[in-house]
């Protein structure tokens, strides 16, 4: 008869590697990708400069762009503040939308069945389809822009939290009204607090989703100073570099304000005893 084999409880739990080893792994990365890069439109030049642009040159468009004197002459600057403030607008009125739809399709069991099952179907439909919708019913200007952020914002929120709302453990529930807690109280004091987790993870994939339709959007609007126009002035002028270095700036901006979201959800973790700390 064979014996099952105790886990030994003496050696300790294999961890994740630390947050400064995956910065050096990152920045390694990095190294090795502008390395690529380099050797293959310095040294080999396995492209014209006009199809593919060194390092250097879109460099020097962002040098342009920001701070320096030349064809961009700071409009990379402008056009960075012009899509930060549209889309820290969208992604504000679909953070208090989703939240008040989610609260609700949470609690009421027919909303839920009926607009959370059409918002899954909607969440499927890339945000570009809906621009021309916006274009008709608003125009081409900005309204347009902001209704296809908010949208495209507002599910994921109130999608999670919806779903934040029904994950919460039964014994938490029965915890808190025994605790005198129906109602209100129970939703603000232990309904609410205990989805917060999830809920900063659908906000995190609302951001996601708001930056890129935004992008999306400008591209069609003409005159506006915003990163959409940079990459049309690109294309018209044949600029690939001003193409590559407006592509390079919306990633870096979409990846600084997700780590910011993804610090405030592991850190809310942490606070839940969802995650250890390294």
């Amino acid at each position: 008869m064979t014996t099952l084999q105790q886990p030994d409880l003496s050696r300790p739990a294999q961890t994740t590697p630390s947050r400064w080893r995956l910065l050096s792994w990152q920045l390694l990365g990095l190294l090795l990708i502008l390395g690529v890069w380099w050797l293959a439109t310095d040294v080999l030049k396995l492209y014209p400069p006009y199809v593919f642009p060194s390092p250097k040159a879109v460099w020097t468009e962002i040098e342009y762009g920001l701070w320096g004197t030349g064809p961009q002459d700071g409009k990379l600057l402008a056009a960075i503040g012009g899509s930060l403030r549209r889309v820290l607008t969208g992604y504000a009125f679909a953070v208090v939308l989703g939240g008040v739809v989610g609260l609700l399709m949470g609690l009421w069991l027919p909303l839920r069945a009926t607009l959370g099952a059409y918002l899954t179907g909607l969440q499927s439909i890339p945000s570009i389809a809906f621009v021309p919708f916006a274009i008709l019913f608003f125009g081409l200007n900005e309204r347009a822009v902001l209704f296809v952020v908010i949208l495209e914002g507002f599910i994921p929120v109130a999608l999670a939290v919806s779903g934040a709302l029904l994950n919460v453990p039964p014994t938490l529930r029965v915890a808190g009204r025994t605790l005198g807690a129906n109602g209100l109280g129970l939703l603000l004091r232990v309904l609410l607090p205990a989805a917060l987790p999830n809920v900063l993870t659908g906000l995190r994939t609302a951001w996601s989703f708001a930056w890129r339709a935004l992008v999306g959007g400008e591209l069609l609007i003409a005159g506006a100073k915003s990163l959409g126009e940079q990459l049309e002035i690109g294309r018209n002028t044949a600029n690939v570099a001003l193409v590559l270095a407006t592509i390079l700036i919306i990633g870096i901006i979409g990846g600084v304000f997700d780590a910011f979201l993804r610090a405030a959800e592991g850190r809310m973790r942490r606070n839940y005893g969802l995650e250890v700390a390294q």
